[in-house]
């Protein structure tokens, strides 16, 4: 290879570099970007931002350590067009830059090996050339490669759990990454310096460094790695707790309302036991020709039946009380509540059912005061088929559900968000006691959410 066609090969090969970073990024981003609208959009935007940010580098012959910052601010620019919150753009940045100088640090290490495995002869300068142009290709792919795998594997771990980001969070995720990549730019400078006009290795005066470089670098990337790992188990544990807590409330509230229904019915007896008492005195009223008066005693009997009244009769006091609450709540906001519900009882654990409609009710209510009034409506119904018991809650809803990795619609609450979003969860853990599902779905305007329960004398 002559001297001009390694000029050529080297601006090329800076090109194609930059290219390959900046596909990597955009890889890395990918699957965090909403795939609403026209994805391919957002993902040409990181692109270009990458290319951006290499030409303005370049250019102006920045420090290599302000490179990162650089980045990191353009990205954080356009959040708003490639529709990620600001925090995650700023830890995915400063994940993809950890995983770019620990896999570096490595590939520099076996470059190194590599280089110096081949003894020095005096060759041709176009033997020179041609050595120099393939060990920076095999440069370029070893890193590309490594980083490819570093960032699919962080990829993969972030995306196992929607992250709610915090400045705590965010302080706590982004130590271990940023001192990776504060002892990435420290190793980078003395890995060769010139004194008095001599060039100087790092690795040739202390060889010792090529084992222990590389293994730092990995130990920061795990850390980084890990640093997710548990961050999202302890989310994972916080909400688990926080379902708990709420399942607790719900059947706290649920024992409740059935005290209170045993109150009803117990003044429902005697009722029926003082309304020989009633008609007794009605015949005596009536047979005096005290009209005026009877009018009046059956005005007073006919107010205090009205306080025992339960509309809706499902076959259990636990989901009697649920569904009865519901339809009064539904006249109260204007609601079209319809009702085909009849409660299965064998096999099937009456506060188990009452969880599931507890939330699945709750969360149509809540979804139906978003409509305009006119169009609100709930509809439930609970049916056996065969050894199966299908319940199902369809409501109107405005706006557009958003579906999460878990199959759940992603909550839009942004206070107490960790105590939000965890009814439909509920639901599907009572539905795996039974081996059963939740299926949840769409249809323009409308809502619907399906429970199918296996009968545990089946299991």
């Amino acid at each position: 290879m002559s001297e001009t066609g390694f000029c050529i090969f080297n601006s090329v090969f800076s090109a194609g570099a930059e290219l390959t970073y900046a596909v990597l990024l955009t890889a890395f981003f990918k699957p965090f970007i909403p795939s609403q609208g026209r994805k391919w959009r957002r993902l040409l935007i990181v692109f270009f931002v990458y290319i951006l940010f290499e030409i303005v580098c370049n250019r102006a012959a920045l420090p290599q350590g302000s490179f990162g910052l650089i980045l990191t601010a353009l990205l954080l620019a356009v959040s708003k067009w490639i529709d990620l919150e600001k925090p995650f753009v700023f830890l995915l940045t400063l994940f993809y830059f950890n995983a770019r100088i620990s896999s570096g640090l490595m590939v520099q290490s076996l470059y190194f090996i590599v280089e110096r495995s081949q003894p020095f002869q005096l060759e041709p300068p176009e033997a020179v050339f041609l050595r120099a142009a393939l060990l920076v290709m095999l440069f370029l792919l070893s890193h590309a490669s490594m980083l490819a795998v570093m960032l699919y594997t962080l990829q993969r771990q972030i995306r196992k759990r929607r992250m709610m980001l915090r400045r705590r969070e965010l302080c706590y995720l982004s130590l271990v990454p940023m001192a990776g990549i504060l002892f990435g730019q420290v190793i980078s400078r003395l890995l060769i310096e010139f004194k008095d006009g001599v060039l100087l290795q790092l690795y040739e005066r202390h060889p010792a460094f090529l084992a222990v470089i590389p293994v730092l670098a990995l130990l920061f990337y795990a850390g980084a790695y890990l640093t997710i790992a548990f961050q999202q188990g302890m989310a994972a544990l916080r909400e688990e707790q926080s379902a708990l807590y709420a399942e607790h409330q719900q059947t706290q509230a649920i024992r409740a309302r059935i005290h209170e229904a045993e109150q009803f019915y117990t003044r429902i007896r005697q009722l029926k036991h003082e309304m020989r008492g009633h008609m007794t005195n009605i015949k005596v009223l009536t047979g005096q020709g005290e009209y005026a008066s009877l009018e009046d005693y059956i005005a007073r009997m006919d107010e205090s039946i009205s306080d025992f009244e339960l509309t809706l009769q499902t076959g259990n006091p636990v989901t009697d009380v649920i569904v009865n609450d519901t339809r009064r709540r539904s006249l109260d906001l204007g609601i079209r509540f319809q009702v085909d519900f009849h409660y299965w009882s064998p096999g099937y654990d009456a506060f188990d059912v009452g969880i599931i409609l507890q939330n699945l009710l709750q969360n149509a209510m809540e979804a139906c005061e978003k409509v305009s009034e006119g169009e609100r409506f709930i509809v439930l119904t609970g049916k056996r088929k065969g050894r199966f018991f299908l319940i199902e809650v369809k409501n109107s809803f405005a706006g557009e559900v958003v579906f999460g990795q878990d199959g759940l619609p992603v909550t839009t609450k942004k206070e107490d968000a960790p105590m939000h979003g965890i009814g439909l969860s509920n639901v599907r853990r009572e539905a795996e006691k039974y081996m059963g599902e939740l299926e949840l779905r769409t249809d323009q305007r409308e809502f619907s959410a399906t429970v199918l329960l296996q009968e545990r004398s089946s299991l």
